[in-house]
């Protein structure tokens, strides 16, 4: 299907106009955690796949948030000319994150392989993303109008804030295509969980058994913390794990 694009980039360097649908019920159970990182990177862990970006190294702009949702993903190339010789030349902007928000369905994640020290995505963008439905960003590389982003509510996990803009520095060369996020693979309709500890990607094929791995540990978990509300004896703890050493 396509649809009318805003005319920021070729319509042929967009390869979905819509995202395929993840599994039923599994985004809405996910959502439902209040930080569901943990839980998806052990399940992640237990299937050998690495979909796992510490908060460390792409940061949240707003503490506490928590998002669930599959991605719209967004790849940017660094241009080799004068940024500044082009921006009094009049060169056209050549960033089309505004042509990925036209495509935002709510609950869209937006995901950017871009430069670094430069903006992805600025405040206009933001509020276009926020206004569509969108939940939030995950970009390798740099925003700015953090504060404006901020008040909006719209957290965006990333790498560097700076007021450099973007334009004329980079180009979009696809949307919804492949991209790679700090050695991370995701594709158009993986889904992204995002909270303070960090991001996790579940590639759509292991999206159903990264649930359920979830739903699992939830039970165990809360055996753990009712046992520790017990007073019982720490000696007494269940250990489903084979224990590595006996006296």
């Amino acid at each position: 299907m396509t649809r009318d694009t805003m005319g920021r980039i070729d319509p042929a360097l967009i390869r979905l106009y819509d995202l395929p649908p993840a599994p039923a019920g599994v985004i809405e159970m996910l959502a439902a955690i209040e930080a569901p990182c943990e839980l998806v990177s052990d399940a992640l862990d237990d299937l050998g796949f690495n979909g796992v970006i510490a908060g460390s190294v792409l940061r949240p702009t707003i503490l506490g948030s928590s998002i669930v949702g599959p991605a719209i993903t967004l790849r940017n190339r660094l241009l080799d000319i004068d940024p500044f010789e082009a921006a009094r030349g009049g060169h056209l902007n050549r960033q089309a994150d505004f042509e990925a928000h036209n495509l935002t369905r709510p609950g869209d994640i937006l995901v950017i392989e871009g430069g670094q020290e430069i903006s992805n995505l600025g405040g206009i963008s933001a509020t276009m993303a926020k206004r569509q439905g969108g939940l939030g960003a995950v970009i390798d590389g740099g925003i700015r109008d953090v504060r404006h982003s901020r008040s909006i509510g719209y957290p965006i996990w990333c790498n560097d804030l700076t007021p450099r803009t973007g334009r004329w520095r980079q180009e979009t060369v696809e949307i919804n295509g492949p991209v790679t996020i700090r050695g991370v693979a995701v594709n158009p309709g993986d889904i992204v969980c995002a909270d303070d500890s960090g991001i996790c990607i579940i590639p759509l094929y292991l999206a159903e058994e990264v649930a359920a791995r979830v739903a699992t540990r939830i039970v165990t978990d809360q055996a753990s913390l009712d046992f520790l509300a017990s007073g019982r004896p720490l000696s007494e703890f269940p250990r489903p794990d084979p224990v590595m050493y006996q006296e």
